[in-house]
């Protein structure tokens, strides 16, 4: 067969499979910060590689919160990028390139080549540096210079907010 004519077969079967490839896999056993934060502000990919977006997740904390790895890895940078406290972490086989989390603003209290695990410190959350009109954590997640939504790190149960209640209707017996 015409190496043509077969990705013209292959590829309409090909499509559906494309954003499973670039979806990071649920690897994270626990959200940065504890308890549970709110959301800010949500993952806004930009439609260009330098077009405005929102390559991450603003997560609502006070400063000098801890600041917890997701998941296991090795820190690849702490220190400070542009006045802010910036923490790297590659995270444990998760492909090539592997994923990175990113955390700022952040005070370091692990070092470049350090092991991490799921829940362990990284820092503690910078009164300063934060883009939000409130105290917030930006968390990040990369693939080489592919940006990726950091909460499909977290499995369904983490992103759920507990039990469901049903409610009577008002109004009614």
């Amino acid at each position: 067969m015409h190496p043509r004519l077969a990705a013209h077969l292959l590829l309409p079967l090909l499509l559906p499979l494309l954003p499973a490839l670039f979806t990071p896999p649920p690897v994270a056993t626990t959200w940065p910060l504890a308890p549970r934060p709110p959301v800010l502000r949500g993952w806004d990919p930009p439609p260009t590689p330098y077009a405005r977006g929102h390559r991450g997740v603003d997560l609502r904390a006070t400063p000098g919160t801890p600041v917890r790895a997701v998941a296991p890895g090795r820190v690849r940078y702490a220190g400070r990028v542009a006045g802010r406290g910036v923490i790297s972490v590659e995270l444990h086989d998760t492909g090539h390139p592997p994923l990175r989390t990113t955390y700022e603003p952040v005070a370091p209290t692990v070092r470049k080549g350090d092991e991490v695990t799921p829940g362990q410190p990284l820092g503690t959350l910078s009164p300063k540096g934060s883009h939000c009109p409130t105290s917030c954590l930006h968390w990040g997640l990369r693939r080489g210079n592919e940006y990726l939504n950091p909460l499909s790190l977290l499995p369904p149960h983490l992103l759920r907010r507990g039990t469901s209640r049903l409610l009577p209707v008002p109004g009614s017996p």
